[in-house]
Formats: structure tokens, C-alpha cells, sequence
């Protein structure tokens, strides 16, 4: 009989290997690319011109300014989203009536962009922190709201039960066992919606065009003669600024719920 064990997966080193051949690949075609001189370098450099260009953009600090106002908007919120898709997410789903009353209009709003919503906040809130914080909440709280609901939809029945057997109110019980046993779900969309935050801080800042942040400085460098250089500059750190935010969330996640990586790996 064949052995049916799964195969290990590759370790962390292992992996950290595989990403590096990957940007190592993407980056020596992007630089053969701009060296061939298809396309005009003013408007493709070579990926080592990009790449000097983002380093040097460390010593600047104006860049680093922009950076700070990002982040800011970017953890601005994603706390108020947190703080407000939870407590309504184990609402809508431990209590039906709730759920039902207020579905129609969930799904309502979940469809609507929030880049379609940009020129709207601009006339009501103005620019800054203003506009982009809101934008930035309503785009983050529909992963960590439905993960939560979902993550409520997972946990044991028979340990919620046991409780209330003993006398345990229903707040207790979505307490004691419920929302323990969906903090995993909770994280996995705090960490979608951290992706998406970043995503919207910085894309409301380019489409706004004026004001401070990542995104106008990649705006404003799309504006001058020779600027492609610095909007590829500007976008390669915002992909760090992704994968390094993505990266810490990932191993937070792993460290704090390694019980639940064991149980679905028992039941699997």
C-alpha cells in the first residue's frame, strides 16, 4: 500500500531561496529589457538604475517624510477598522436577528470601490488624513468582518454548550470560547486588510495629486521630464512596504495561533 503521509514542506530557508531566485529572475529580465533599448529608457531604465535610485531615495528626507505620512494613514485606519469590523462581526454573527436585518445593506455597500469614493471625500473632508483615513476604514473592514463571521461559524458547538450547561450567560460564552477560538480567522483578515490599506493610502494620495504621502511623491515624480525613474523608485518601496508589513503579520500569526496550524493539520 502506498504511503499516504504527506510530504514535508519546504523549510524557511528553503523558501527565502525560492523568493530570492524569483526576484533575481524578474530583476535581470528587467534590466535586460531596459538595456536593449526597445523601449526608450526615459520611460523603462534598467532595473540597476531603478534599484540606485531607491536606495539613494533612503538619504532624502522629504522621501522618508512621505513614508511617515503614509504609514500613519495606513495604521490610522487599519486600527479604526479592527476596532470597529470586530465587535460587528461578532455581532452580525451571533445574533441572526441582527444578521438579517442588516444584510441587505452590507451587501450593498461591500461593492462599492472606495477609489470610486475618492472624489466624493475630497469635496466632503477635504485632503490629508482626513480623506484618506475613512477611505482607508471602509476598504479595511469587510475582510475582518467577514472573517469574523466566519470564524464564528467554525467554532465547536459542543464546547459552547458545555458552557452554557453550567450556567454561563451568552456573553460569557462568545468570550470565553467564541471569540478565542475565531481570533485566527480575525488575524487572517487583519492581515488582508492590511495589504489593502496600504493599497489605499497610497492610491488615494496619487489620484488626489496633492497633498503629502508615498503616493504624491510617486504622482508629483510622474509629472517632471525623466521622472519615470522615481515613480519606479516610489513603487518599489511601496512594494517593500508591503511585503515587509505582510511578512511581520505572517509570523505573528504563526507564533500566536500555532494550535490552530496543529489542529488543521491533525484534521487535514
Amino acid at each position: 500500500m502506498a504511503d499516504q503521509s504527506p510530504s514535508p514542506g519546504l523549510s524557511r530557508p528553503g523558501k527565502w531561496a525560492r523568493g530570492a531566485v524569483g526576484v533575481l529572475i524578474l530583476f535581470l529580465a528587467s534590466e535586460a529589457l531596459g538595456r536593449a533599448d526597445i523601449v526608450d529608457r526615459s520611460f523603462l531604465p534598467p532595473a540597476s538604475t531603478v534599484t540606485a535610485r531607491a536606495f539613494e531615495l533612503l538619504g532624502d528626507a522629504e522621501f522618508l517624510h512621505n513614508v511617515r505620512v503614509t504609514l500613519t494613514a495606513w495604521a490610522l485606519g487599519l486600527l479604526i477598522a479592527i476596532a470597529i469590523a470586530v465587535p460587528l462581526g461578532l455581532l452580525l454573527g451571533s445574533v441572526p436577528a441582527v444578521n438579517t436585518a442588516v444584510r441587505a445593506i452590507v451587501e450593498f455597500l461591500r461593492p462599492i470601490p472606495s477609489v470610486a469614493l475618492i472624489p466624493l471625500a475630497g469635496l466632503v473632508l477635504g485632503s490629508g488624513l482626513n480623506m484618506e483615513v475613512p477611505l482607508i476604514v471602509y476598504a479595511s473592514c469587510w475582510p475582518i468582518l467577514f472573517n469574523t463571521m466566519y470564524g464564528l461559524d467554525d467554532v465547536d458547538p459542543t464546547a459552547k454548550e458545555t458552557l452554557r450547561t453550567f450556567g454561563f450567560s451568552r456573553l460569557q460564552v462568545l468570550l470565553r470560547v467564541s471569540l478565542p477560538s475565531s481570533a485566527p480567522f480575525i488575524a487572517t483578515g487583519v492581515r488582508l486588510s492590511a495589504a489593502i490599506a496600504l493599497i489605499l493610502a497610497v492610491g488615494t494620495e496619487i489620484l488626489s495629486g496633492f497633498g503629502e504621502g508615498l503616493g504624491i511623491f510617486i504622482a508629483q515624480a510622474g509629472n517632471v521630464p525623466d521622472g519615470t525613474r522615481d515613480v519606479l523608485a516610489g513603487t518599489v518601496w511601496a512594494g517593500c512596504l508591503g511585503l515587509i508589513i505582510d511578512s511581520v503579520l505572517v509570523q505573528t500569526e504563526n507564533r500566536l495561533f500555532r494550535w490552530h496550524h496543529a489542529l488543521r493539520s491533525g484534521a487535514s
